[in-house]
């Protein structure tokens, strides 16, 4: 049997022996989640059974498999290099857990086995971790030396917020919104992201107006019941109450309220029903004027009860209102309408939106724009509170994402470059998007990786949905959780030795400043200089 210990930055793909460094030992803190791979290609005639078993000293022990998605969009026109090749068809990417040690495995295919381990608060320390497999006529053991520091990280500070679509959810599991099976779903979901560096959650007081059909419509997931009589309204906020205590049991600091206002441009009012005259009909939509007369009664209306809420449950400093998504310098004036509308009646509030065109935080429309990474470095110099995001488009540059055609090195650089921009938050679309682009109809993720063949794989979703309402990991996800673990660790670090210092070990040896676009691209400069951040501890 085959076999070769590597770090959670390698992709192992089937049909190719790893071109990597032997991976057997490593250092991380006492509350931090750490993970390596086990690769291995059984030498047998046939398909079979393998048996495998982890043995730590640790009390939280998880052991995947790593499974293969199809892809049939892997990147665009302008896709950079640093990507795998761009004409695979399916890519490492589902982490399945193995519960019960044995697994079926092809014959003549590279495989692996994904290990992670949380230490405890007393298990400093040089650790041993075990891995065994076996087949009928084989059986191989690997182990892995990690060395537990006496340190702790610090709560993350950065808010992170991937949004969380919870009309997916109801759309697979076949639930209704609201229902028993609803909020024991959407918890199990809320845990995870928390687990994996979520703080911030997409909060549907009404449907959110994201990637919908002009004309169309998403399922309706309003928190907020609203009752329409006699030409006045009237709020229920029981849902929103027992969703906003679901996110602060769990973790979540902070609501990112759902947009007010339709995607790209602000231009109509998104989805609201609400009960007329003892019937539940859509009061607005697509054919609602944004900054009309009738919204805008609306608005105000919501708006003196929402703040009342709010302040009822003590969090309006952590909710932040929307506007509408990605603008452009051709929605200037819509935009402006919408954005004046919000201030006026959500004021006091934080409030942000991503951004393309500077020329809309100019114009002081916004507290807080969420600029592209590929507008990092005009953004930064002229806003407090910086945040930034990637989607689709970030595959051009050797921009960070978290595409399945581009390496992990990709992904979970991430975390340095937020610490070197001082950002306050970073934004990402899609948590759980299991429809095609558009929202025109659901799409099996664990088949259809790519919205549709509208988005390279991997920009739509990090989890896929498992039995029983429990999610599933993707490699992308714990990577993405491990670049949240290192910007902690920087953060620890610079509490010990200042900024400055911690910038010379960031920018030692290389010939350019640490930028979006540039950074260095081998896997082994992450694993050393997180290598070095540790030994500093």
């Amino acid at each position: 049997m085959k076999t070769i210990l590597l770090s959670s930055l390698n992709k192992v793909f089937k049909d190719t022996e790893p071109n990597y460094c032997e991976f057997n030992e490593f250092s991380c803190l006492k509350n931090e989640r750490f993970s390596f791979q086990l690769a291995f290609m059984p030498e047998c005639k046939e398909d079979t059974e393998l048996t495998v078993s982890v043995k730590a000293p640790f009390k939280d022990i998880c052991v995947y498999l790593v499974k293969n998605i199809p892809s049939e969009k892997t990147g665009y026109d302008n896709s950079d290099s640093f990507h795998y090749d761009l004409s695979r068809k399916e890519f490492p990417d589902l982490l399945c857990p193995i519960t019960d040690e044995k697994i079926k495995i092809k014959k003549g295919e590279w495989h692996s086995i994904w290990v992670e381990v949380l230490p405890a608060e007393k298990s400093a320390g040089k650790k041993s971790i075990s891995v065994a497999l076996k087949t009928a006529t084989q059986e191989f053991k690997k182990t892995f030396s990690l060395n537990v520091i006496n340190a702790s990280l610090p709560p993350q500070t950065l808010l992170y917020t991937n949004w969380f679509h919870n009309d997916c959810l109801c759309t697979y599991y076949g639930v209704e919104p609201f229902s028993d099976e609803y909020w024991v779903i959407v918890e199990n979901y809320i845990q995870n992201a928390v687990a994996h560096g979520v703080t911030m959650l997409l909060t549907p007081i009404f449907t959110p107006p994201l990637d919908t059909q002009v004309g169309g419509e998403r399922p309706t997931v309003q928190l907020v019941k609203v009752t329409k009589q006699q030409g006045k309204y009237s709020f229920n906020f029981d849902n929103f109450e027992k969703y906003v205590a679901i996110c602060l049991k769990n973790g979540i600091q902070a609501f990112e309220i759902s947009h007010l206002f339709t995607q790209w441009g602000a231009e109509f009012a998104p989805k609201i029903v609400a009960t007329v005259n003892s019937k539940e009909k859509r009061i607005f939509g697509w054919e609602t004027k944004a900054s009309g007369k009738a919204y805008t009664e609306f608005l105000e209306a919501f708006a003196k009860e929402f703040k009342k809420e709010v302040n009822k449950l003590g969090i309006k400093s952590r909710c932040w209102m929307h506007v509408s998504d990605e603008p452009n310098e051709k929605q200037l004036k819509s935009y402006t309408k919408a954005a004046d509308i919000v201030k006026r009646l959500f004021k006091g509030f934080n409030s942000l939106d991503a951004l393309s065109d500077i020329e809309f935080f100019h114009n002081k429309l916004i507290k807080t724009p969420v600029c592209g990474e590929d507008e990092a470095d005009v953004f930064r110099p002229e806003v407090k509170n910086f945040w930034t995001y990637y989607c689709c488009t970030q595959v051009h540059s050797y921009l960070p994402n978290r595409m399945f055609s581009q390496p992990s090195q990709r992904n979970r650089i991430l975390g340095v470059l937020l610490y070197k921009y001082k950002a306050q938050g970073f934004l990402q679309w899609g948590h759980n998007f299991w429809y095609s682009q558009y929202s025109k109809h659901p799409i099996d993720p664990f088949k259809v990786s790519d919205a549709g063949n509208a988005f390279p794989s991997g920009d739509a979703y990090v989890v896929y949905p498992g039995e029983n309402g429990t999610p599933l990991n993707s490699l992308r996800h714990k990577v993405f959780a491990d670049a949240m673990q290192d910007l902690r660790a920087l953060n620890l670090l610079e509490e010990k030795i200042g900024r400055r210092a911690v910038m010379k070990i960031l920018e030692k040896d290389l010939d350019t400043p640490l930028t979006f676009k540039t950074y260095p691209h081998e896997y082994q400069w992450l694993l050393n200089l997180r290598k070095e951040i540790n030994k500093q501890l």
